[in-house]
């Protein structure tokens, strides 16, 4: 069945270029420590908390990316409700800026699966599909 009503607009986050560019430099230069002080200058910054969980999820630490991957899209609804998201709707992955919050949601999905709690699993995997499938294609894939 086709859906007729009008889908809402796509919300796009605003760019952040100097926590982007922090972001950037501790990826390359540091470690954890280096990622945790991009999260702390720039508690709002969802890429910086999806960073940390990804390594937290890599090195086998469940709990610490579930931890950091809440965070980060916690502060990512927030941004997206600033940015005239209603809690339905697209994020496309394919705007940058969108990238951080995305990334969160994936691995709280993952995170969540690690720990034992399914329901939380299958939610956030659902929500990352229904923001934009081409995330979740990206992530999985990586």
């Amino acid at each position: 069945m086709q859906n007729l009503m009008p889908e809402p607009p796509a919300t796009l986050l605003p760019a952040h270029d100097e926590a982007d560019a922090a972001l950037a430099a501790a990826e390359t230069d540091g470690g954890d420590e280096a990622l945790a002080e991009v999260a702390a200058r720039y508690p709002t910054y969802s890429a910086a908390w999806g960073a940390l969980a990804a390594r937290a999820l890599a090195a086998g630490q469940a709990v610490q990316a579930y931890a950091y991957a809440r965070t980060g899209y916690h502060r990512g609804l927030d941004q997206l409700r600033r940015n005239g998201w209603k809690g339905h709707g697209p994020v496309p992955w394919s705007h940058e800026p969108n990238q951080g919050f995305l990334r969160c949601l994936y691995v709280l999905s993952r995170a969540a699966d690690e720990i034992g709690e399914a329901d939380e699993a299958a939610r956030c995997a659902q929500f990352l599909r229904d923001c934009d499938p081409a995330a979740a294609d990206a992530l999985s894939s990586n």
